[in-house]
């Protein structure tokens, strides 16, 4: 199968210790937490690791990739950090209002794939946690993230696909459109995925999952059946 390992990180720019500057220790938590997603990556020994990030606008220029988008920026420093060589890196930008279908037809092409291919997918949940949070107070923000949380800890196809667009553009949720391109990849992958949920905060006011997913392991191999032994009268 080709879908061997996906691990989802949050995109802040203050994950990045030198544009966090003298806050940078706030965020020690997420960071490890990432580190440990991204070496989950690895761990599979793939041949390809594709970065999946909202945009199109090129906003990385504060940690100085101006060419990208910052979801993919942000992606591109944690894959960088995690020791993941420039020869096996990929990207691939969605819209940040696509739609559902749109999404997961995306995640099924990058699922039929021949590659042994891993997925770094970059996403923020709602940015409405309360009032000093850059949307303000929403009381609908905490559920909506209680949902990705649990779908994320789960490997939950069905809750990614399942959220709404209208809610999550209100809520400033840039990460529902990544999300649900793995939905539709691990959907068409077609194995019962296990997930595993690594960090659920909101120190900003956003709320940043960190999570790693893995594909059941392979069945063993049968025994090996003796030699026949023949005898001569």
């Amino acid at each position: 199968m080709p879908l061997v390992a996906v691990a989802v990180c949050p995109h802040p720019p203050l994950l990045v210790p030198e544009v966090a500057s003298g806050a940078a220790p706030e965020l020690d938590d997420l960071r490890a937490a990432c580190a440990v997603a991204v070496a989950h990556l690895l761990d599979a020994e793939p041949d390809q690791v594709l970065s999946v990030g909202s945009g199109p606008e090129p906003s990385g220029a504060e940690i100085g990739r101006p060419d990208l988008p910052l979801s993919r920026a942000v992606g591109s420093w944690l894959l960088d950090r995690g020791g993941v060589h420039a020869s096996r890196l990929a990207g691939q930008t969605v819209l940040t209002l696509a739609t559902r279908d749109e999404c997961q037809t995306l995640g099924r092409a990058l699922a039929s794939t021949t590659d042994r291919l891993a997925l770094l997918v970059l996403g923020d949940g709602s940015a409405c946690r309360g009032q000093k949070a850059p949307g303000y107070d929403d009381p609908r923000a905490e559920p909506f993230d209680a949902g990705i949380a649990e779908a994320l800890g789960t490997a939950d196809t069905d809750a990614l696909l399942a959220l709404d667009p209208g809610l999550a553009e209100e809520l400033r949720c840039v990460g529902r459109a990544p999300w649900q391109v793995l939905a539709g990849a691990v959907a068409a992958d077609g194995r019962a995925w296990h997930g595993e949920l690594l960090y659920d905060g909101a120190p900003y006011g956003v709320a940043y999952f960190v999570a790693r997913w893995s594909p059941p392991p392979p069945p063993p191999h049968p025994p090996t059946p003796p030699p026949i032994m023949s005898s001569r009268s």
